[in-house]
C-alpha cells in the first residue's frame, strides 16, 4: 500500500464513538478500516515509514476513548479469516486477530470443537483477547493458544509462544507496553478438543443465561476493575452505594456494579472517568483496596488522567 493509497482509504476525523462497544470516543486524526492480515501489515509498515503514529482496534470493546481523540491514525482490523484443522481426536484453529470471540465460539461449536464455548457472549475481537488475556467463566485465552502471531514496530511478523506472552490474570507481555508502541497481534492458533455438538451448545446456552442474568445490556465498556485477590470489583463497588450513581449520562450499573453504562447514548469519557476515580477513591478509602483498572485509556487524555497504576497505562 503506497501513500496515496492509505490516505485516499483514510477517513479524517473519524468519531471513534462509532467504532467502540460504549458509543464514547472523541475524533481520530486518521481512521482506515483493513479487511485482511496482508492488508494490516501493509498500513502498520507504511505508517511506520512515514513516522505516522498508530494503534489498532477490533471490536473496540474494554477502551475507554477521550473525549479529545486520538492523534495520528487508528486501524481498525476486520479481518477475519478462519482455518479449522482436525486430526482424530485434536484440532486446530488459525485465525485472524479481528474475528469477534463470540463468532469463533460459534464456529467451534458447530463443528463440535470445544474450547471456546465460555466466549459465546464476550464482546471484542481475538486480537484484544490476546493482549488482554480476556476470559469468562473459570476459563480464558490462556488456556487454548499455541502461538500468536505478531508484528513488532518496524520488524518482520514472528510466532510468539505462551511463554514469551506470559499471561496473567487479565494481562500479558504485550499489555506492559503503552497503545501507541504496542507489538501488533496479526493471528492466533488455539488447540481444540472435539466434543458432542449438543454437550457445547448446552454449556454455551448456560453461559449465556448466566450473563444475561448477571450483567446490564446497553452500551457499555466491559468490566470496568480488576477482580482484587479473594474478591471482586463490583461487591466492592455495591459496597460503597455506587449502584445507580450518575454522573451526566454515564451510570454505575443497578445490575452489576463493575460496569459503567452510557446509559443516556450520549455520555462523554470525561463522565465515565469521573465514575472510575469516584469508585476507585471510595474503595480505597472504605476497604483500603487499590482497584485496578481492567479497561485501557486511549488518546489524548490529562498527565493526571493517565498517570498511575489505575490509569490503564498511557496511550
Amino acid at each position: 500500500m503506497d501513500i496515496r493509497e492509505l490516505q485516499a482509504r483514510a477517513k479524517r476525523n473519524e468519531p471513534l464513538a462509532k467504532h467502540t462497544t460504549a458509543r464514547i470516543g472523541g475524533p481520530a486524526d486518521l481512521l482506515i478500516e483493513v479487511r485482511s492480515t496482508e492488508e494490516l501489515i501493509a498500513v502498520a509498515q507504511r505508517a511506520d515509514e512515514m513516522g505516522l503514529p498508530y494503534l489498532v482496534l477490533g471490536g473496540g470493546a474494554n477502551v475507554l476513548v477521550s473525549d479529545a481523540g486520538v492523534r495520528g491514525l487508528v486501524v481498525i482490523n476486520r479481518a477475519k479469516a478462519v482455518k479449522f484443522e482436525v486430526r482424530g481426536v485434536k484440532a486446530r484453529v488459525e485465525v485472524d486477530a479481528g474475528v469477534m470471540l463470540s463468532t469463533l465460539a460459534r464456529d467451534c461449536i458447530e463443528r463440535g470443537l470445544s474450547g471456546f464455548e465460555w466466549a459465546i457472549s464476550v464482546p471484542g475481537t481475538v486480537g484484544g483477547a490476546v493482549v488482554g488475556n480476556a476470559g469468562a467463566h473459570g476459563m480464558d485465552i490462556a488456556a487454548n493458544l499455541n502461538l500468536a502471531r505478531v508484528m513488532r514496530r518496524g520488524c518482520a511478523p514472528e510466532y510468539w509462544t505462551p511463554r514469551q506472552l506470559q499471561f496473567g490474570y487479565r494481562t500479558s507481555a504485550l499489555k506492559r507496553y503503552a497503545p501507541a508502541d504496542r507489538p501488533i497481534v496479526l493471528s492466533a492458533v488455539f488447540d481444540l478438543k472435539l466434543d458432542y455438538r449438543a454437550n457445547l451448545e448446552r454449556r454455551a446456552n448456560e453461559f449465556i443465561a448466566k450473563r444475561k442474568a448477571t450483567q446490564p445490556t446497553g452500551a457499555s465498556i466491559g468490566s470496568m476493575f480488576k477482580n482484587p485477590p479473594g474478591d471482586y470489583a463490583g461487591r466492592l463497588i455495591e459496597a460503597c452505594g455506587l449502584k445507580g450513581k450518575r454522573v451526566g449520562g454515564a451510570m454505575i450499573s443497578e445490575k452489576h456494579a463493575n460496569f459503567f453504562i452510557n446509559v443516556s447514548g450520549n455520555a462523554t469519557a470525561a463522565e465515565v472517568k469521573a465514575l472510575i476515580d469516584l469508585a476507585h477513591a471510595e474503595v480505597l478509602r472504605r476497604f483500603d483496596v487499590d482497584l485496578e483498572l481492567e479497561i485501557e485509556l486511549l488518546g489524548e487524555w490529562p498527565v493526571e488522567a493517565r498517570d498511575g497504576r489505575l490509569k490503564g497505562g498511557p496511550a
